[in-house]
């Protein structure tokens, strides 16, 4: 911004900015970002996604939440070939289910549905009997979504599909930089579909279906009937140590309720603190912690299902790890402080990571309490790529605990422990 005002600096931030998704290999760097009266420059990249550099320091820009009334929830759909994610679209855009959702997918033929459902069609879009669209992409995300919040009637979720081989980041990242699809649409959550019989194979050879694993708020353990007792409890192992922190739902041929994969919020963290305190806690998705397809909701989750303990206060220590682990090289870390920090600090220490690691954090998520502030921070990122705001005041009675969390290849947990207590107020 050496050349402009800062209105006009402003007005380049404002700008709709355009990244391809899905099948595309590369990712371009954000537009040029002003602060300080400093110009960014702007060039593209192939593996590194940008980091979003606040105006203002030390803030994050705003993110959204989402509101009956306000944005349209965005679910990412992603899983290896051959999972079961065509099997879960051919049953949201076939069913009676009464929702009104818009599928978008890569290529319609690869979805395979009757064409005695299609009721209407328009170039990329169709129009099925259930009242749900079917449109495919053949150009970016944003203008896909521009013209589904044109058509006549409000949508009640949007589900993205991804391909097998997809990186599900750079559809995620479309939600955190473009102002029109913020304004529009807010991410709900990234839901992976993972095969229970063959993932271990999947995990030799491919890093992508550990990398969709990593990434998910939820994972879909489809074909749950294809496998033993013990396989299954390996897997789910398995699962727990790439990401700790996703909701594991098991299933059969996708058969799981559609309110236990969409609506859920995830990337809402004030609204996921609040229907479940221990969201940030490693514990969230060790064992017990799983659902099942057919479970009726009794302890305060509005996804409509259960968590079933399987007698699992046995101790896991003893057993030998799955053998899958050991092609793992998806780690987590869980960071926490009961000592208020310094928000500048933060910021600097963790706009520094994010841009310097940030190819290896594949997710990042926390709730903090910063000195001289009732609201808490709720702050997460994929890859450079951060997104935050200030939430509801801590209550008088809640002990104001920061928790961040990281999910990806590399991590330094000792360093990052170190760095972090450094950003404690004086």
């Amino acid at each position: 911004c050496l050349d402009q005002t800062q209105e006009e600096c402003d007005e380049d931030r404002r700008r709709p900015r355009r990244h391809p998704v899905l099948k595309q290999a590369k990712v371009f760097q954000d537009d040029p970002l002003c602060r300080r009266g400093r110009r960014r420059s702007c060039s593209p990249t192939v593996a590194h996604p940008p980091v979003t550099i606040p105006g203002p320091a030390p803030y994050i820009p705003a993110m959204n939440t989402t509101l009956n009334s306000g944005p349209i929830p965005v679910t990412v759909l992603t899983g290896y070939l051959g999972a079961g994610k065509t099997t879960l679209l051919n049953r949201i855009l076939s069913e009676p289910h009464g929702k009104k959702y818009a599928v978008i997918v890569n290529e319609f033929g690869e979805i395979g549905i009757d064409n005695d459902l299609v009721v209407g069609a328009d170039e990329e879009v169709f129009e099925m009997n259930n009242g749900c669209i079917c449109c495919t992409v053949r150009g970016d995300l944003i203008r896909i979504i521009a013209g589904l919040m044109k058509r006549k009637g409000r949508f009640d979720a949007i589900i993205v599909e991804t391909t097998g081989l997809a990186d599900p980041a750079p559809v995620a990242q479309t939600f955190f930089v473009d102002e029109d699809v913020k304004a529009k649409s807010s991410l709900d959550a990234v839901v992976t579909v993972v095969d229970a019989k063959h993932l271990p194979l999947r995990l030799k050879d491919s890093k992508e279906a550990e990398e969709q694993i990593a990434f998910a708020d939820v994972v879909l353990l489809n074909k749950v009937d294809l496998v033993s007792a013990a396989e299954l409890a390996d897997v789910e192992a398995v699962i727990r140590h790439i990401n700790p922190y996703a909701k594991i739902v098991r299933t059969e041929r996708c058969n799981a309720p559609l309110d236990s994969v969409l609506g859920l919020g995830a990337f809402d963290l004030a609204r996921a603190i609040s229907i479940e305190p221990d969201f940030l806690n490693p514990a969230h998705g060790e064992a017990g912690h799983v659902h099942d397809e057919h479970c009726e909701d009794d302890h305060g989750h509005d996804h409509g299902h259960d968590h079933h303990h399987h007698d699992h206060d046995h101790d896991h220590r003893h057993h030998a790890a799955p053998s899958a682990v050991h092609d793992v090289t998806v780690t987590s870390v869980s960071l926490s402080s009961e000592k208020p920090l310094d928000d500048r600090k933060f910021f600097a220490w963790y706009q520094t990571l994010l841009a310097e690691q940030g190819g290896d954090i594949l997710r990042s998520k926390g709730i903090l309490a910063f000195k001289d502030e009732d609201r808490r921070y709720v702050v997460q990122a994929v890859h450079m790529m951060a997104d935050g705001d200030h939430q509801k005041p801590w209550r008088a009675d809640e002990k104001r605990l920061s928790r961040l969390v990281f999910i990806g290849r590399n991590l330094d947990a000792q360093a990052l422990e170190k760095d972090f207590q450094s950003c404690v107020a004086a």
